[in-house]
């Protein structure tokens, strides 16, 4: 799993034939990668909101309560978990029309090691910032759109001009599941599991 993230942002382009002989040998071998780095995000989150908080008036503190941040950072876990596999049957469905073949266990492995950017982005949510989440989500997405266009053709051999219109119908969908799975966890929490504040001085 190590070796394969470090390559994803020094090798992005080779890391793809050898995710894929992997896959092949050893189903569901996306599963580690998955699951530890789809924590990084929400346990990011929970120490961002109940140990460090965010600032909405001059000198206050606003934390979340662990009751609250637990139940937040469980919702987006799940999220990433659904999410992820959503984006797996939806490359799946969309890879007959572009003639690959690969199994629903690729689709969603691909979709796990493509999203590596966007985990790793949720370390931002350690110092909670409207200003550096949007730069570093931005940052993460756009390094994620890379790694899809480059690994897209190899991943799922496909030709190089099938590659560039699967890549793309891959990444309006993925835009639009993202959206649409967190949005809905997070209201989720907020109108079904109200969220409870704690406010003190600046500082403390």
């Amino acid at each position: 799993m190590s070796t394969h993230l470090i390559k994803l942002f020094t090798q992005p382009e080779r890391v793809w034939t050898d995710i894929r002989k992997e896959e092949e040998e050893k189903p569901r071998n996306y599963w580690p990668h998955l699951i530890f780095l789809g924590l990084i995000p929400p346990f990011a989150l929970f120490i961002g909101t109940t140990q460090v908080g965010w600032s909405l008036a001059e000198n206050e503190t606003v934390r979340l309560t662990a009751d609250s941040a637990l139940a937040l950072s469980a919702m987006i876990y799940g999220a990433i978990l659904l999410g992820t596999a959503l984006m797996g049957v939806f490359i799946r469905w969309m890879s007959r029309t572009f003639d690959a073949r690969p199994t629903l266990n690729q689709c969603i492995g691909f979709a796990a090691y493509t999203a590596s950017p966007l985990f790793v982005a949720g370390l931002a949510g350690l110092y909670p910032s409207r200003w550096l989440a949007v730069a570093v989500l931005l940052a993460a997405c756009a390094y994620s759109t890379f790694l899809l266009y480059v690994g897209l053709p190899t991943f799922m051999r496909t030709k190089t001009e099938q590659g560039f219109l699967f890549s793309s119908s891959v990444w309006g969908v993925s835009v639009l599941t993202l959206v649409t799975v967190l949005v809905s966890a997070i209201l989720y929490w907020y109108f079904y599991l109200p969220p409870e504040y704690l406010r003190g001085p600046l500082g403390q």
